[in-house]
């Protein structure tokens, strides 16, 4: 399965489209600045007309949707612009890179850049969300506002993991990661995000998702044993290849306290014990059942 729509509603308001040339929508809305394939404006451009035609100074989230070649052309321009314009905009305080369909770029093919600069760049950023882990670059960081920290990928290598777990995040509340396949880049095993959740303090997160992960019975089965896991409000393992083995552990576990949500969703998980972990005093999300193919699993998203 790859990612077949763009976003609808993104941090609870509706999401329209801006091209080169066009008038804003006006209203309530988060923009989502779009190029096709072959685009001749740079990204540079477009985002100049965009911010000539709304308020800069009233603007708080931004979406970059497909970007000109994509697959060969991480979003610099866009990057480098923002941070030029940074003074600006003072209410800017989440960005999303990469929403974008697979009849844009395939995740796997999404080239992406460092992000470093500009997280140094908008010390009010309270939302990052990125698509894409091709020549995706992160070093540790110190970041006093990022509250939600969001990596979509197919693949995602432990040199990204191990700089979030070096990093210092006081405000962080929301982590998502997609783990995805080795045969995309994901390299890690379990130890890399066993490192980062000890040294993140995960009990002042509100959501964690380890998601999209073809090891997601290791994940879970390790996850069940932190004395920590109840005070989450959501555990997100979804898009993952969860089976009866990590079923079985957060069925069993102890340590669910006052967590509100399970979301496996896309899972490999038997009837026996689907019913078991919809009998749990929480909320357990479990659409999408899949079935083995020849005794393999698949994640929902890779290519």
């Amino acid at each position: 399965m790859t990612i077949g729509e763009y976003s609808q509603i993104y941090r609870g308001k509706r999401v329209v489209e801006f091209r080169m040339g066009a008038t804003p929508a006006g209203g309530d809305v988060v923009y989502r600045l779009t190029q096709d394939y072959d685009s001749e404006e740079s990204q540079r451009a477009l985002l100049d007309d965009f911010l000539s035609k709304v308020d800069p100074a009233e603007l708080e989230t931004l979406i970059v949707g497909a970007w000109s070649e994509a697959h060969d052309e991480g979003p610099q321009g866009y990057i480098d612009a923002l941070i030029e314009y940074r003074a600006k905009l003072p209410k800017l305080t989440a960005l999303f890179f990469g929403d974008m369909t697979y009849e844009d770029c395939e995740i796997s093919w999404i080239t992406q850049t460092s992000y470093n600069p500009l997280l140094a760049a908008f010390p009010q950023l309270q939302s990052l969300r990125v698509r894409g882990s091709t020549s995706l670059e992160l070093q540790a960081f110190s970041h006093d506002a990022l509250e939600e920290l969001a990596i979509e990928c197919g693949g995602l290598p432990s040199q990204i993991v191990d700089a979030v777990a070096g990093s210092t995040l006081p405000a962080l509340k929301h982590l998502e990661l997609w783990l995805g396949s080795d045969n995309y880049g994901f390299d890690g095993g379990l130890a890399p995000y066993q490192n980062l959740l000890a040294k993140i303090g995960p009990e002042r997160l509100r959501y964690l998702g380890l998601r999209d992960s073809e090891i997601s019975d290791e994940v879970a089965v390790w996850l069940a044993q932190q004395p920590w896991l109840g005070s989450l409000q959501t555990l997100d393992l979804s898009l993952g290849t969860i089976g009866d083995v990590g079923a079985q552990a957060l069925a069993e576990s102890p340590n669910l306290g006052a967590l509100e949500r399970i979301d496996l969703s896309h899972h490999y998980i038997s009837e026996e014990w689907q019913a078991k972990l919809r009998a749990l005093p929480c909320q357990v999300v479990l659409d999408d059942p899949e079935e083995e193919d020849d005794g393999d699993r698949y994640v929902a998203v890779s290519e």
